[in-house]
């Protein structure tokens, strides 16, 4: 607990930090000394810094250099000490101009979303792409080639929906109309979720409504859009960013590890939904969690909510453990609520 440091610790420990975020390297007692604004002996303060190793937060990353935070040390500091800024004017202006485009696909939106928020913060952003759950005003099949057909959903919010589901090939195209036809009479006005139900239960009841090809258009088109558990799709941008400052992370083999982390789609996936168990931005440091724990990187994530404030998504940025903290947890707030806005 930041309440168990004594002021002249807090300093000690602050200074260390600001060291580390803006070097990425140890800062020695010495150098530290002249910046106190408490008048300490380089002796003094090696003897602050004993003590806050011994609690966890610092080491030393060689023998007789200066110290780092420990993981413990960072979400510490982020926790009880950071002074979280503001989003700038341009950071605004340029998040919300990539996201402002009428009809554009949510994941679409969230391509130039994410590209932006990458590119302003310097590390790597993903995001996970909702289903959306806004009422329909059209629906569409769409023949592409031989056991392939899109799926095209406007919804009344204006988002455009697009999804490619496997058919059979001897599927003719006057099935893609009867499926056209049905779903626009008994889809159009009402949710995803809230039509599937009536409809698989109606064709449950009355498959002469459709002839069986149709009906195994409709069945696979509302179950790859409506979703089941995959919790939609993952979007990774800009992770060359990364490697822009190897020295924040000591070496090139920690990068490669998180590149191999952020491939594992299925552990992203699994990281960005633990977001859904509290509001607000949360915050995963190095060891706080398996997937970054060897990467000796950081993770800032918040979620989205849609009109009725439940979350459909969460979207965030990961970097080295000594990326802006104060600059980017408001950028990464912005720009969820902003997503929250646009496809809500």
């Amino acid at each position: 607990m930041i309440s168990d440091l004594n002021e002249r610790s807090r300093e000690v420990f602050r200074r260390i930090v600001d060291a580390y975020m803006n070097t990425g390297g140890p800062i020695g007692s010495r150098t530290l000394s002249k910046q106190l604004t408490e008048s300490l002996s380089p002796a003094s303060v090696r003897n602050v810094m004993a003590d806050l190793e011994e609690q966890g937060l610092l080491y030393a990353p060689h023998i007789s250099a200066g110290r780092v935070p420990t993981d413990a040390g960072l979400r510490l500091f982020v926790d009880g000490l950071l002074e979280v800024g503001n989003v700038s004017a341009d950071e605004r202006e340029a998040l919300e101009g990539r996201s402002a485009a009428e009809g554009k696909s949510v994941e679409g939106l969230l391509e130039e979303v994410t590209s932006t928020l990458s590119g302003l913060a310097g590390c790597t952003s993903l995001v996970t792409a909702p289903k959306t759950e806004a009422p329909l005003k059209h629906i569409e099949f769409v023949a592409l080639n031989p056991g392939r057909t899109l799926v095209v959903m406007v919804a009344e919010t204006g988002v455009v929906e697009n999804r490619i589901i496997e058919t059979p090939t001897t599927l003719p195209p006057s099935a893609l109309v009867e499926a056209t036809n049905y779903l626009s009479a008994k889809m159009v006005g009402r949710t995803v979720p809230d039509a599937l139900k009536g409809i698989l239960s109606e064709l449950d009841m009355q498959r002469t409504e459709l002839d069986t090809l149709t009906t195994k258009v409709v069945e696979a088109g509302l179950a790859t859009w409506a979703g089941g558990g995959d919790g939609g799709t993952l979007i990774v941008r800009g992770q060359s960013h990364l490697l822009e400052d190897v020295a924040a992370v000591s070496d090139l083999e920690r990068i490669r590890n998180l590149f191999e982390a952020l491939e594992t789609k299925e552990s992203l996936l699994k990281l960005l939904e633990k977001t859904e168990d509290a509001e607000g931005v949360q915050i995963f440091i190095g060891a706080d969690n398996q997937l970054f724990d060897m990467a000796g990187c950081s993770m800032v994530v918040a979620p989205f909510h849609n009109t009725q404030e439940r979350i459909i998504g969460a979207i965030g940025v990961v970097g080295p453990t000594r990326i802006n903290y104060a600059r980017i947890i408001p950028m990464v707030d912005f720009t969820a609520k902003l997503i929250g806005r646009r496809i809500g």
